[in-house]
């Protein structure tokens, strides 16, 4: 098992910046990947971004590339992302997701069910 909890939500305005964490503990030797989706109201839950945890390497959603940043320290088990230049459409609950795997692959992966565990969301609000 893999317990993972999310920090740093908040109400912005447009333009400004916000900081996402993500920590986690339990079993993560066998964390390949971590991701970052979130799910505005009466949406579905959409990919942001993720980065492989050994190698740091990272891919982004198009509405955000350019603005967001996943970064990991393996030292902390915690995953991090940087907002900038927020949009009042990047409103959403913010959820970090960890996947296991006994098997690493350079690939990335993007879909809900990709991802074995959750955090409990965080909610950002970006105002205009």
């Amino acid at each position: 098992q893999v317990q993972l909890v999310e920090s740093g939500g908040g109400l912005v305005q447009a333009g400004d910046s916000l900081s996402l964490s993500c920590g986690f503990a339990g079993r993560i030797d066998s964390i390949t990947h971590m991701g970052w989706f979130r799910q505005a109201p009466g949406k579905e839950r959409e990919f942001v971004a993720t980065i492989r945890w050994n190698s740091g390497r990272t891919f982004y959603a198009e509405s955000v590339k350019g603005r967001f940043t996943i970064a990991r320290d393996n030292a902390k088990n915690t995953v991090y992302l940087q907002m900038n230049t927020l949009k009042p459409e990047d409103t959403a609950i913010y959820f970090c997701a960890a996947r296991e795997s006994s098997i690493r692959v350079n690939i990335f992966y993007t879909l809900e069910r990709n991802y074995d565990y959750w955090g409990q969301g965080t909610q950002v609000t970006v105002s205009s």
